[in-house]
Formats: C-alpha cells, structure tokens, sequence
C-alpha cells in the first residue's frame, strides 16, 4: 500500500491517507476510505457527530455510591448502572 492524496468533503482541503491508516482499515474491515481530513473528523467528533443532535439522556441511580446521574442508554434492572466516578475506577 501506498500514502493516498484525498480530498476533505467539510473544508476542501487536501490529506494525507497513509499507507499505515489503510492497513488500520483493512484490518478493521472498513470498506471505505475516510471523507473527512482529521482536523474536521475531530471537530465533528467534539460537537457531538453534526447532524445527529443532542443524545438522549436518562435519569439513573449508580450501584456503587447510590449518587443520582445522567447515562446515555435506558438503564434495565437485571444490570447495574454506574455515575462516571465509579465507572472510571472499575
């Protein structure tokens, strides 16, 4: 594989598709080649995806400390739901 020139369907900017990233892809199974330069991939990333709109957000009770908290998934009863702070020590 060689490094591809592409072009960025956001900013029309040229980038660098590497002969490492498409290794990446392929061992991935990806089947297309990115649309996005990485500047506008990782703006799009940060403000949540563009045309996506806000994620819903549900009301839970965390397992571990009993703190109310937000979680992006309808939480069920057979698993437990946990606030960020709890989740990030286990």
């Amino acid at each position: 594989m060689e490094d591809k020139t592409l072009i960025c369907r956001d900013c029309g900017q040229e980038f660098v598709f590497t002969a490492g990233e498409q290794e990446f892809y392929a061992q991935r199974g990806f089947q297309n080649e990115p649309s996005r330069c990485r500047d506008c991939r990782d703006s799009r990333r940060s403000s949540g995806g563009g045309d996506r709109g806000a994620r819903e957000m549900f009301d839970a009770i965390c397992a571990e400390c009993g703190k109310e908290t937000k979680v992006p998934f309808r939480p069920r009863l057979d698993k437990p739901v946990y606030c960020s702070e709890c989740f990030a020590q286990r």
